[in-house]
């Protein structure tokens, strides 16, 4: 019992490659979702004779989707950072930094969710969203009401979108008990809890506290929580803890940092998701890498909310992980297309604004450099499932992970006017500028060049238009073509 797809596919590798493949031939389990083997190469007049080798054919059991010129499979994205009932403030606020947006714009909104009817309403139409815009893997914050991030997790279940919801301090436990009883097996699990203390200025130490307490009780608990966006949160921070209210008071904390105030309460750990992370000191990026903490880049609300630019080259070549995140509505958008795009953008910001230094790193270092291509396609995918420690499951197309992938179109009926559409390419290629025929040599890029400039255009012009179909775990659950 099989779903084969046939046609161009892109997967990440590494942090600086990835493959892409024009011919590829990728089986799927319909029982489990696993991804069940890939064969790189197969041109056309092969497949019946590939399909033999692995003791199949074309029958009531075996599905053969065959992909489109033009499109191609990919890992579906990952979203490590957004906020769920900021979708509804998209665009407001825009005269705002961090902490007077949050008072005028931000909780007057979620103080909304109390309701539960608005909840519903609200939500359904977020996580539909978010789906279509290829988020297959989503890191959610609700509010602090517990029966209205029930809701949240029920519709995000419902979807079959894979996700971690929190948020609910007041009831943490009750809501990790809500969302652990979808399934009966960690296997079987897609939404899973996650603690959420917001960021620590909404947090008193006796809550720090028993969240650690509760963090230490269960060791794969995940953890997800705001690091160093803004300046005057920081300095308000360290005015809140001082070393002599953390745990093991003033002798073991000698000086207060963000990071540090976390890691006190036990809190920075291996599944620990740290958004922003934007104005670190030198010691809490060291005490990140001990603890094999990551961060979540949130390049579209850094930039909206002038907080900064994260130093994302320089936490990768020291080993941390680094996945991207929307942080609506804090971001505009609430696509990871925006998120990586802007990714770029902010790694060119600062490695304009660092001064040529002839000790720079050697080549394949990315410290105050642009971000490459393949970089920015590996934080989009394999880095999220890194940084929610699920990389062994998604992130990338291979045997053993879930069929957890988008459909990606950049063929003219995409209907996005942004995207240079593959037919008009090859028009041009074969004609030549002076509108004669040119012989086939004369179109000057094989087969693997013409499938990574798709991923190029696609990663910096594409929108959800270009999405054409969702899956997580083998199954159809959103895109264009989504009925």
């Amino acid at each position: 019992m099989s779903v084969l797809f046939y046609g161009g596919l892109i997967t990440p590798e590494t942090l600086t490659s990835y493959r892409a493949l024009p011919k590829a031939l990728l089986s799927v389990s319909r029982t489990t979702g696993v991804i069940e083997w890939v064969e790189d190469d197969v041109p056309s007049y092969t497949l019946q004779e590939t399909l033999a080798k692995h003791g199949l054919e074309l029958n009531a059991d075996v599905e053969l989707i065959e992909l489109k010129d033009g499109e191609f499979l990919m890992p579906g994205f990952i979203d490590t950072h957004t906020h769920a009932p900021q979708v509804p403030n998209i665009g407001s606020g825009q005269q705002h930094e961090l902490l007077d947006w949050l008072a005028e714009v931000t909780f007057p909104m979620e103080s909304r969710f109390q309701d539960i009817k608005f909840a519903r309403r609200a939500y359904n139409a977020v996580v539909r969203r978010i789906i279509d815009c290829g988020t297959t893997t989503c890191c959610y914050y609700g509010t602090l009401h517990l029966e209205a991030t029930k809701v949240l997790a029920d519709i995000v279940h419902t979807s079959g979108q894979r996700a971690f919801v929190g948020d609910s301090l007041v009831a943490t436990r009750d809501l990790i008990t809500y969302i652990r009883s979808f399934s009966s097996s960690e296997d079987d699990t897609l939404v899973h809890p996650i603690l959420t203390p917001r960021f620590a200025i909404s947090c008193t130490p006796e809550l720090l506290n028993s969240l650690g307490q509760m963090a230490d009780e269960d060791k794969n608990l995940a953890i997800q929580t705001h690091l160093s966006e803004n300046e005057a949160e920081i300095v308000f921070t360290k005015s809140l803890f001082p070393p002599d209210v953390l745990p093991g008071g003033c002798k073991t904390h000698r000086k207060t940092t963000y990071a540090g105030v976390y890691d006190a309460f036990g809190l920075l750990r291996e599944n620990t998701i740290l958004a922003h992370a934007v104005h670190l000191e030198d010691e809490e990026v060291e005490l990140i890498k001990t603890r094999r903490a990551g961060i979540s880049h949130c390049p579209t609300s850094n930039f909206n909310l002038r907080s900064g630019c994260a130093k994302v080259g320089m936490l990768l070549d020291k080993g941390i992980k680094v996945g991207l995140g929307t942080d609506v509505s804090g971001g505009f958008s609430p696509s990871i297309l925006t998120a990586i795009q802007h990714a770029s953008i902010c790694s060119k910001v600062v490695a304009t604004s660092v001064p040529p230094d002839p000790t720079s790193p050697p080549d394949g270092k990315l410290t105050n450099r642009q971000l490459p291509v393949p970089t920015l396609f590996y934080l989009a995918t394999l880095g999220g499932a890194s940084l929610c420690n699920l990389s062994s499951q998604i992130g990338s197309l291979t045997p053993g992970k879930f069929f957890d992938a988008l459909v990606v179109s950049v063929r003219n009926d995409a209907g996005n006017p942004n995207v240079w559409g593959v037919e008009f390419d090859r028009e041009l290629d074969v004609r030549g500028s002076g509108g004669e025929e040119e012989d086939e040599g004369g179109r000057g890029k094989n087969e693997t060049e013409e499938l990574e400039g798709m991923l190029e255009r696609f990663l910096f012009c594409g929108d959800d238009r270009n999405i054409r179909r969702v899956y997580v775990k083998g199954k159809l659950i959103g895109g264009k073509e989504y009925q």
